[in-house]
């Protein structure tokens, strides 16, 4: 007798943890349609992620993923807010709510999938080389032929000399403290190559087709993904189905547009019939 009431207890513990988690979850979208836009946390100074334009606005890859969710749930894009944070605020926004949702060129690992729940994935990001279009490289093949005869300028860091190693191990490494001067050594002639994140290097190709050249191979692949609170698998489902629809189905000709926008190229096309993302 006392295995049955403990067997019906237990049940009635797992339906209340299940009865509560629906409802949080159902109350965070009703909240989010309750205000009438969706609060979405992202940076403000890293294109072509997120950056303000020459008119003040903030624009950016992640902010269109923002525009998304808006449109997911309002059927408006516009129905966003934004709010500007450091990359150590990503996770605490989430759990303090003050944001839904963060979207901010976020790398996904075990520990912070400890803390918070990611999405599918938006963006796999590596590192890329960019090449000066009237150097004498034109390519990622080029810098491997030519061996310890370039230099390739970096950003400081105890892994960058490892890191450029891994795709061009004869090449001479040359660290600096800030992007800036990193991109400056190129730009002077200095380094015949800067190793850099794809993303960034595809931004500079497409904001300066006669200027740049990308060598067309990138490393060490990392995922991308937005975070949202734990305790709210409704919400995370829908968002992940937002940007899945984005991605492969009824709004790809916008996420594409915005894809070929920041990075300079067309994501591939959804193919009618077997979902390719099943493959």
């Amino acid at each position: 007798m006392k295995m049955q009431i403990g067997a019906l207890v237990a049940g009635a513990v797992v339906v209340t943890s299940m009865a509560t988690g629906g409802a949080a979850a159902e109350d965070r979208l009703q909240t989010i349609l309750d205000r009438g836009y969706i609060i979405v946390g992202t940076g403000s100074t890293n294109p072509p992620w997120h950056f303000k334009d020459d008119q003040g606005n903030l624009v950016g890859y992640d902010v269109d993923m923002g525009h998304i969710l808006a449109k997911a749930i309002f059927d408006d894009p516009e129905k966003v807010e934004y709010v500007t944070q450091s990359s150590d605020s990503r996770i605490p926004n989430v759990l303090t709510d003050k944001v839904d949702v963060t979207c901010q060129f976020m790398t996904v690992t075990g520990g912070r999938a400890q803390q918070v729940n990611f999405t599918i994935p938006y963006y796999r990001e590596g590192v890329g080389v960019l090449m000066m279009k009237d150097g004498d490289y034109k390519s990622y093949d080029d810098l491997v032929a030519a061996g310890d005869g370039i230099t390739v300028s970096v950003l400081q860091n105890v892994y960058a000399e490892d890191m450029v190693h891994q795709a061009l191990p004869d090449a001479k490494v040359d660290q600096y403290d800030s992007v800036d001067l990193m991109y400056q050594a190129l730009n002077s002639g200095r380094a015949d190559a800067a190793a850099t994140d794809m993303s960034s290097a595809k931004w500079f190709v497409a904001q300066n087709p006669d200027r740049y050249v990308e060598g067309g191979y990138g490393w060490n692949p990392q995922t991308y993904s937005c975070a949202v609170k734990k305790g709210d698998p409704d919400f995370l489902h829908f968002v992940d189905i937002a940007f899945r629809e984005a991605m492969t189905g009824v709004d790809f000709p916008a996420y594409s547009a915005s894809f070929e926008k920041w990075f300079g190229e067309k994501p591939p096309a959804p193919q009618v019939g077997f979902p390719g993302e099943l493959r």
